[in-house]
């Protein structure tokens, strides 16, 4: 009989689920974050995800969880007991990384900071590595070839921005997220979809080129890309490697360390 890890990635705007048999991610799936979701809610749509999707829920031996949204907590803690039958584990200070932190009060460091970057280490050993984060905020954030969390950034988001734009202006429309078509732009929307595409790019190849020739003194190092928004900078090669998944792994890493 099969066994399953179900990983959980708890961000500001959406929660991300992964089931893994083995290293292998078999299934991922979310669901709009709501910190007013019962646990009633929240384990149907579990069940109900995994049955429609294929698999048993009975066969799940491990669950793990990574958030940055500490009012959801009980709820989702209740719903995996109540509905999988499991404990989850939460990524919190105490509990094995293999990362050596290199922060006055490692407890400012958030959840999913951590996870991606066992996620990183696990896929990266030995490297050098800048993980970029692309979510409702994005992070960069410095790992070095020794297992060192050195520390690293926080930027507004891409969804943060237009929001801003829209709701801080008169006139300003709220418009899509996503890679201009043009260029040099002929209308308002592609004028702020120009500027928060090409401006993010630069502000993260900046961030990138600080770290490396700073920190890193030039060794190498790999620059990886993960969260919502890393696929649409595809095409502008930001990344070495793009790896959507990559704090679901880190919390699969979680759980065998623990």
């Amino acid at each position: 009989m099969h066994t399953y890890y179900l990983t959980i990635d708890v961000g500001n705007t959406s929660t991300t689920f992964g089931l893994f048999d083995g290293e292998e991610m078999v299934l991922q799936f979310r669901r709009t974050t709501n910190i007013s979701s019962s646990s009633d809610e929240i384990g149907i749509f579990l069940r109900t995800a995994l049955r429609e999707n294929g698999f048993d829920w009975n066969q799940i031996s491990k669950i793990g969880c990574c958030s940055v949204v500490p009012p959801v907590n009980y709820s989702l803690a209740s719903a995996c007991s109540k509905y999988l039958n499991k404990e989850p584990l939460f990524i919190q200070a105490g509990i094995k990384t293999g990362l050596k932190i290199k922060y006055p009060n490692p407890k400012e460091i958030g959840a999913d900071l951590i996870a991606a970057a066992m996620g990183a280490v696990n896929a990266y050993p030995n490297k050098n590595l800048i993980i970029v984060d692309l979510g409702t905020a994005i992070t960069v954030e410095i790992i070095s070839k020794e297992k060192e969390f050195l520390g690293g950034s926080i930027l507004p988001g891409l969804k943060i921005s237009v929001d801003a734009l829209s709701s801080g202006t008169s006139k300003l429309p709220s418009v899509e997220i996503a890679k201009p078509e043009h260029i040099l732009p002929t209308t308002t929307t592609e004028s702020i979809q120009t500027g928060l595409y090409y401006g993010m790019a630069g502000a993260i190849k900046e961030l990138c080129y600080v770290y490396q020739k700073n920190v890193f003194h030039g060794e190498d190092s790999c620059i990886i890309g993960t969260g919502g928004f890393a696929k649409i900078f595809s095409e502008y090669k930001l990344f070495d490697e793009i790896i959507p998944g990559l704090v679901l792994s880190g919390v699969k890493c979680a759980m065998d360390m623990n």
